[in-house]
């Protein structure tokens, strides 16, 4: 294969991405959002948050980041944060079925370019630079406005409380754009005290 096959090959595979279906609802609630559509709002929420990341964040690299992160779903699928029993996510048979998978697909491309790929992806799932730190936080923020803007979406059907989003997820969010945690808490607490 040239090196032009493989990247084209690679490209062929991640378009799977928009048949993987995540347990988020889109902002209407009319269906549920694909992962090839996260991972593209992703991109847009680092470019158009860009100025809430900490002194040192590479925004470039950041996009990057979130537009390969989730790719490793095309064979593991998505697991819900909020699930519960069976396949909870960040199970340990769940981070060796994606590092599986990112070896696989990023396996498809060219050495060098898959290498770096890996690695990027690999320094996302760590979470400790950064770089991936602020990425991994907007990837959390990116599904709490979506079920505050469906009416509740997966909050509702995994029976979610604030108290369960704010440890589970607002630590997350804050970690690595507190200002962004403020605003949005903000605006969530709200829903969850009128439904109580």
């Amino acid at each position: 294969m040239t090196r032009l096959d493989q990247q084209f090959t690679f490209l062929a595979e991640a378009e799977k991405l928009k048949s993987v279906t995540r347990a988020t609802p889109i902002h209407d609630a009319s269906r549920p959002e694909n992962s090839g559509e996260h991972s593209w709002s992703l991109a847009l929420y680092a470019l158009t948050l860009a100025e809430q990341a900490p002194e040192g964040v590479s925004i470039d690299r950041v996009i990057r980041m979130l537009l390969l992160h989730d790719l490793v779903e095309i064979d593991v699928g998505d697991v819900p944060i909020h699930s519960k029993g069976g396949t909870a996510h960040g199970a340990e048979d769940i981070l060796k079925a994606e590092a599986a998978a990112a070896e696989r697909i990023f396996g498809l491309l060219p050495g060098d370019q898959g290498a770096q790929m890996l690695a990027l992806w690999q320094e996302f799932e760590a979470n400790e630079t950064p770089d991936a730190i602020f990425a991994k936080s907007l990837d959390r923020v990116q599904p709490v406005l979506l079920n505050h803007q469906s009416g509740g979406g997966s909050w509702i059907d995994y029976d979610v409380s604030f108290t369960q989003l704010e440890e589970r997820i607002g630590t997350k969010i804050a970690r690595g754009a507190p200002a962004v945690w403020d605003w949005v808490r903000d605006r969530v607490e709200g829903w969850f005290a009128a439904r109580s």
